[in-house]
């Protein structure tokens, strides 16, 4: 018997070691994508570099105007498309397991919705609207602070994080109770918007609903620096609790007989979540399905562990956000499309298929 029993261990043991290099080579697979199709989305746009004009810019030896283009132009939001799609897929995860909900999403507790009405307020309120230009054009214009809507949502969007956490902590900090007061709060900021719209002229009202489209054409190295100083904090945090997130897929009681302190955990981790897609949303606009895609594709390959389910989401949502920007290039005719938009037609039909998929479970 005992011999048998240490063959079962060994057996066992060899089984998780090749489960664990199979991971880690899946994060290689998909880390090596990202630099490939960063490559190709570099390389793609609408004034027809060639592969050669575009490796010599890259070698510091194109012409100006190719360096524009390359440097200032499509290198930020290369770099914006990685950090912000991972950011958000990873966000996506950690909100799906605290809240034991596979439907919820880097928008759930009514983030987004805050941050188009903050973007809404500085756009047509204070910069283009009713109280400082009325319809005069060319005063529209210059009263625009190009970083003034970005962070008129990133503190409405903290607002409305910290309002609902905090009503949640008065009462009994469930998901259920978390879920349902983020949906509320969603709908009151939508209300807010449609209200403040209502009221705004007709330049006003044009910029703030292109305001709302993703765009990755407006991201900058400083946005994508102060995105990839949250996003790498924020992950690094996530991963460090990895083993706590794995106690909490056995249920809070599970989670607590193991020195988890299960509140505390939720609160934390939701805030940092709502953290991370305030700073994204509020400089790029709303891109929707990416933390709710990747996840349920990243569990279905690498399952639930999050010390791989997290890397893998990361990268994940970067490679999900490239192929969207290219695109959303591509398809543009001379112009990009908001990336948000083509994030939502490659993801609404993938994210069908998932939920009547046979194989689906339920929870995933």
């Amino acid at each position: 018997m005992k011999t048998i029993r240490a063959e079962d261990i060994s057996i066992e043991k060899k089984q998780l070691r090749s489960q664990e290099q199979q991971k880690l080579l899946m994060i290689t697979a998909l880390t090596v994508s990202v630099a490939v199709l960063g490559l190709v989305c570099l390389f793609t746009g609408s004034s027809r570099m060639s592969l050669t004009e575009c490796v010599s810019v890259l070698l510091g030896q194109g012409t100006d105007a190719g360096i524009r283009i390359i440097w200032h132009i499509r290198m930020p939001r290369v770099l914006a498309a990685v950090i912000a799609g991972g950011g958000l897929s990873v966000s996506g995860l950690i909100m799906q397991t605290n809240l034991d909900n596979p439907m919820a999403s880097p928008s759930t507790l009514g983030v987004s919705n805050a941050a188009v009405f903050g973007a809404n307020l500085s756009i047509i309120a204070f910069a283009g609207g009713f109280l400082t230009t009325g319809h005069n054009l060319s005063n529209y214009a210059v009263g625009i602070n190009p970083y003034a809507a970005s962070l008129m949502a990133f503190l409405f969007s903290v607002v409305s994080i910290l309002m609902i956490l905090g009503m949640c902590r008065t009462r009994f900090f469930t998901p259920g109770v978390v879920i349902l007061s983020g949906i509320a709060m969603g709908s009151v900021w939508t209300a807010a918007t449609t209200i403040l719209q209502f009221y705004a002229t007709d330049v006003g009202i044009s910029a703030a609903v292109i305001w709302n489209f993703g765009d990755l054409g407006r991201a900058t190295y400083k946005t994508d620096l102060i995105m990839l100083a949250v996003v790498w904090m924020s992950t690094a945090y996530f991963w460090l609790m990895s083993w706590k997130y794995n106690a909490l897929l056995s249920g809070d009681a599970s989670a607590r007989s193991m020195g988890v302190d299960v509140d505390r955990l939720r609160f934390v981790s939701l805030l940092t979540a709502s953290l991370v897609t305030a700073v994204c949303v509020s400089f790029l606009g709303i891109i929707g399905f990416v933390g709710i895609i990747c996840p349920h594709v990243t569990k279905k390959i690498v399952g639930q562990d999050h010390r791989y389910s997290i890397p893998v989401s990361l990268l994940g949502g970067s490679l999900l956000l490239l192929l969207a920007d290219t695109c959303s290039r591509s398809m543009g005719n001379g112009s990009a499309l908001p990336v948000g938009a083509i994030t939502s037609l490659l993801g609404a039909p993938f994210f069908i298929t998932i939920i009547f998929s046979k194989k689906e479970g339920t929870r995933c």
